[in-house]
């Protein structure tokens, strides 16, 4: 019998995305022999996860998932929309959605963290599960956020099931005031931040290069004019930039006469206490993956022989 190492289970594991055990069952029947536990997984139908990791994953669920004062989102893809209404993805989802809750925020945590219910990790359950349904998946992205005070308020928009869907937002209140009325208004705020889809809480959080290059179309679309009026003119430009891409600054969807800010700070008043928003993170389902074109007529063709 040939000793099986950790090495030896890490190895087969890489080369087929097979789960820890199953490697590790699969070098004991074969006595060590990698090629021959490759055909074993092969045949157990274990290794097809590996076969589907170069497909494109663009669909899938967004889940979020509250405890209070902490909550996180997450998106999980598969290769196919109908995987979202396949009851053992969705539970799944879930089920990674509450572990994230006490992890760090990153996927790599997250995947190494112990599935509930069961003896193996959530990467080698999600590989099961890919084996089992015969799609690519994997966890594309998680978020969690916290407040000392206040709350944490979440929309999912186009929900399959009770935190489930294609769009999911949290938004984080920081507030000493009265919990009911700052559940409400972040559950407003969120269903704005889906619709309007901001790129960042206040200015600040906007990325340096994009200003640039705002700023370098503002100045080339203005070419000639003196220097003071480039300015000003770059100033006014940044504003109305601004009202776009910015959530404080944008018209309130709930109340266009508004912005997001004004509605924040009139909710004072009513909450009992400041307000502070400290936090988004909104994600929509397969947003920034390029998705493979296909000319279907050419498929049905080349299907049937036809050139």
């Amino acid at each position: 019998m040939a000793n099986i190492t950790a090495a030896m289970v890490k190895e087969l594991r890489d080369k087929t995305a097979a789960g820890m055990m199953d490697c590790k069952a699969a070098l004991a029947e074969t006595d060590g022999d990698m090629e021959a536990a490759i055909d074993w997984l092969r045949k157990k139908g274990l290794a097809k996860a590996a076969k589907k990791a170069g497909r494109i994953a663009a669909e899938g669920l967004v889940a979020v998932e509250s405890s209070g004062k902490t909550a996180t989102a997450l998106e999980v893809n598969s290769e196919t929309d109908f995987v979202a209404r396949n009851p053992d993805f969705q539970g799944f989802v879930r089920e990674a959605a509450k572990v994230a809750l006490n992890g760090d925020g990153t996927v790599e945590a997250l995947e190494a963290a112990h599935f509930p219910g069961g003896k193996v990790s959530i990467k080698d359950t999600l590989n099961e599960l890919i084996a089992t349904i015969g799609e690519n998946m994997n966890i594309r992205r998680t978020t969690k956020l916290t407040v000392a005070d206040g709350v944490i308020a979440s929309y999912v928009h186009g929900a399959v099931t009770e935190g489930l869907g294609r769009i999911g937002v949290l938004i984080a209140l920081e507030s000493k005031g009265d919990v009911e009325k700052l559940s409400a208004l972040g559950r407003n705020i969120a269903m704005h931040v889906a619709a309007m889809s901001p790129t960042a809480v206040d200015p600040s959080g906007i990325d340096a290069g994009t200003l640039e290059r705002e700023k370098a179309i503002l100045l080339e679309k203005h070419q000639g004019k003196p220097a003071n009026v480039q300015e000003k003119i770059v100033e006014s430009g940044l504003k109305s930039y601004y009202k776009e891409v910015v959530l404080l600054e944008q018209a309130y969807v709930h109340d266009g006469s508004k912005s997001v800010g004004q509605v924040l700070k009139e909710a004072e008043s009513s909450v009992g206490a400041p307000v502070k928003l400290t936090g988004m993170v909104r994600y929509a389902l397969g947003e920034g993956i390029e998705k493979e074109e296909t000319d279907f007529a050419a498929e049905v063709a080349a299907a049937s022989g036809v050139r």
